[in-house]
């Protein structure tokens, strides 16, 4: 019988594959080893059948080499599949229950990411993670100089100027050994920052030559970080059907809890894509700030949230808004008009 869909649970070393006729019965169901899995597929399907896969490591990179051998692949977040495991988990129930899944109607797949996309991605976790470095050394600096009874300043540019300041001072307390102690911590925190500023630059570059990150820029809040990280997310936005789903893909959307026909809406889902959220609601507490003194639409409309709600929930809906202007920006490929917002 003609296989029309199969479902694949990737893994390191060894993928499992289940493969169903038009009548849904099973036709096939295999463990491949990851040198012989892609041959046996081109030699058992006809291009353009369907694949599927869940969203994970690797899972663009097969994606890629499938969609180049003419089948049609379609990729799945993990939450979506789990619903569809039958008994145990096992690879086997894994690719019956993918391949279950991709046949739903009303399944949302992931997009599949180009590898510039993926290039893009990757300068934005390795900045992320030396960030998040960093801080975790400042603050094992401020936990040590604690017990040799100095105080250390809250913010970061203030940590890097008082480190010099205690390394130089002999009367401060601190002993010669650990005194060279934070000297290598200082090291640490310069060499982090080094870093950072080179992948400040590399984005810098890709935001200038990107163009759809160039009229990302157009949009308030929205900087060469934030720009070049939608890109390298959502790409043109073709994987939403509308701006709400993609806020809804980054959490800025409300949790909802309704029953009975009453609808009750809560905070925000915080869902999704934590990273973009982040650089989103920064973004429009950048635009809260000097919308005070501008009289346009969108300041406006902000300026009257902010005056009746929280900070924090102003700050929200307007991440909120901006997420639907840059996928209406994306999908049609348009510049910003002020003249459209609405209120």
């Amino acid at each position: 019988m003609k296989i029309i869909r199969v479902g694949v649970d990737l893994a390191k070393s060894v993928f499992q594959i289940h493969g169903v006729d038009r009548n849904e019965k099973l036709v096939l169901r295999r463990k491949l080893s990851r040198k012989e899995w892609l041959k046996v597929l081109t030699d058992k399907l006809e291009p353009g059948c369907e694949i599927g896969m869940e969203a994970c490591c690797g899972a663009h990179h097969w994606a890629r080499q499938l969609q180049a051998k003419g089948f049609k692949v379609k990729l799945i977040a993990p939450q979506f599949v789990k619903p569809y495991v039958k008994s145990n988990k096992n690879d086997a129930n894994d690719a019956e229950a993918i391949c279950e899944a991709m046949s739903r109607p009303s399944m949302r797949f992931v997009a599949i990411k180009t590898v510039d996309q993926q290039d893009i991605q990757a300068v934005h976790r390795i900045r992320s993670g030396l960030i998040q470095e960093r801080t975790a050394k400042s603050n094992q600096i401020r936990g040590l100089v604690a017990e040799y009874g100095l105080v250390a300043p809250r913010e970061i540019a203030q940590l890097r100027a008082a480190l010099p300041e205690w390394l130089e001072d002999a009367e401060n307390g601190l002993s010669g050994r650990f005194r060279q102690l934070l000297n290598g911590l200082w090291g640490d925190i310069q060499m982090l920052d080094a870093r950072i500023e080179e992948l400040d630059r590399e984005i810098t570059m890709i935001a200038k030559s990107d163009p759809v990150a160039k009229r990302l820029q157009q949009l308030r809040g929205i900087g060469p970080i934030t720009a070049t990280a939608l890109v390298a997310a959502v790409g043109n936005g073709e994987q939403f059907a509308c701006g709400r789903q993609m806020s809804a893909a980054f959490g800025l959307t409300p949790r909802q809890h309704s029953s009975g026909g009453k609808d009750r809406l809560l905070g925000i889902s915080k869902r999704g894509d934590a990273y973009l959220r982040t650089l989103l609601i920064h973004g429009a507490r950048s635009v809260m700030q000097v919308a005070k003194n501008k009289d346009d639409r969108l300041s406006q409309w902000v300026n009257n949230l902010a005056a009746r709600s929280h900070p924090n929930v102003a700050a929200a809906a307007l991440a909120n808004k901006t997420a639907r202007m840059a996928w209406a920006m994306l999908r049609n490929g348009t510049d910003y008009q002020p003249d459209l917002v609405t209120g």
